[in-house]
């Protein structure tokens, strides 16, 4: 199986440099052809089986009409879209409680240099997202276990009534734009669990996760043991976005060498006003809101931004997000809350821990010496023994 971690970085902000992965995407693509229905769409015992070279959605689709047999299981290997769209696989109403899990190491890529040009905006992306969750998915529709890659500001606006056919949300340009690797939109609660997402790119916002939920936000998104990495955003949000009216608990959660604010705001070029020059690569928006538990942030440029006023962040770990790139002139800082918010037992270690000084010293530590992670990012230091993510061993999957 071809599998890369560590692709070279962007050579600028908006065309990265993805040679490694478009080339095994188009030996890929040569060797195996486009995608064909999987195999058999009746059900084993354990769910729906997909192999290389057969279709995640055509088996998504299955599971959603099977009325007892809801799971998914995609076996080891690279998959990639086989035409220009704008989801790789999607899930909306009819795929409520429908579950899609990696069984081995499974990668999910939005780019198939095989349908597109160096010369084309977004090479080698095909698709905006890589997996998009609409209205009507609830919380037991799970996402686990899976590598997501490859968005590359690829922007698509045919939207199809297969992949969204609720009405009843505006789609604005935030829509088809923000969530390259993840994009959850409208009364949509998904579970997002055991996910590597690495190596995206997205203008304006969100190369990671978008989470959109339009003001229907009473069951909040769960992201839980994930590791975000090398993501990066026009904007805002590298790594995270929850655009205004969203919700949603972050749990033990890794955010590293993620950074956003690559040049200058789409919106304020078009003659809008200049906004968002110095965000988080978590970014919250005015109404909307997060808990954000046992979670590290470190490396990335900057590490929340939160307009929200009523998240809530406990026992984390915030250490040296003072990542060089990006605009110049601004200070590199840990949390910015512009409202406020509830923080406790949470540590910070770096120069400018708290932007607005809003961060009660009392329930945390500002000043906290070095972590000293290990490779998989456990702190070492004693004053961070009960904060932070921790790698969690992910069984396999039978």
């Amino acid at each position: 199986m071809l599998r890369f971690r560590h692709p070279c970085l962007p050579v600028s902000a908006n065309r990265p440099c993805r040679w490694p992965l478009a080339i095994a995407l188009l030996l890929g693509f040569f060797l195996t052809g486009p995608c064909p229905v999987a195999g058999a769409l009746s059900p084993a015992a354990d769910g729906f089986h997909v192999h290389p070279g057969e279709s995640i959605q055509a088996a998504l689709d299955a599971a959603a009409l099977n009325p007892s047999n809801k799971v998914v299981r995609v076996h080891a290997g690279l998959y990639y879209p086989e035409g220009k769209r704008q989801a790789f696989i999607w899930f909306n109403q009819r795929h409520d409680g429908v579950q899609l899990l990696a069984d081995g190491a499974v990668t999910l890529s939005a780019a198939n240099p095989a349908l597109t040009t160096p010369r084309a905006e977004g090479y080698p992306a095909v698709v905006n997202h890589v997996v998009y969750f609409g209205v009507g998915v609830g919380s037991n529709t799970l996402l686990q276990g899976f590598r997501l890659t490859g968005a590359a500001n690829y922007v698509s606006q045919k939207l199809t009534q297969a992949m969204e056919p609720d009405t009843s949300f505006h789609k604005n340009l935030f829509f088809y734009t923000d969530g390259g690797a993840v994009k959850v939109f409208g009364r949509s609660s998904p579970t997002l669990r055991d996910l590597e997402v690495v190596d995206n790119f997205a203008s304006p916002c969100a190369a990671g996760v978008s989470i959109q939920q339009e003001g229907a936000n009473e069951l909040p998104v769960l992201l839980e043991n994930c590791v975000f990495r090398n993501n990066r955003a026009q904007v805002t949000g590298a790594a995270i976005d929850l655009l205004a009216g969203s919700a949603a608990v972050i749990r033990n959660c890794l955010l590293v060498t993620n950074a956003g604010n690559a040049g200058m705001d789409p919106l304020t070029l078009r003659g809008g006003p200049l906004t968002f020059t110095n965000n988080g690569v978590l970014t919250i928006f005015t109404g909307s809101r997060a808990v954000v538990d046992h979670c590290t942030f470190t490396g990335n440029r900057n590490a929340v931004d939160d307009m929200g006023g009523r998240s809530e962040y406990r026992d984390c770990i915030f250490s040296d997000n003072t990542l060089a790139t990006g605009l110049t002139g601004t200070t590199r800082y840990e949390i910015d809350l512009l409202l406020g918010g509830k923080i406790t037992g949470c540590v910070f270690h770096a120069p400018t821990p708290d932007l607005r000084t809003r961060v009660p010293a009392a329930a945390n530590r500002l000043d906290a010496p070095p972590p000293r992670f290990t490779a998989d990012f456990i702190p070492t230091d004693p004053a961070y023994a009960r904060a932070g993510y921790r790698p969690r061993l992910v069984a396999v999957l039978h």
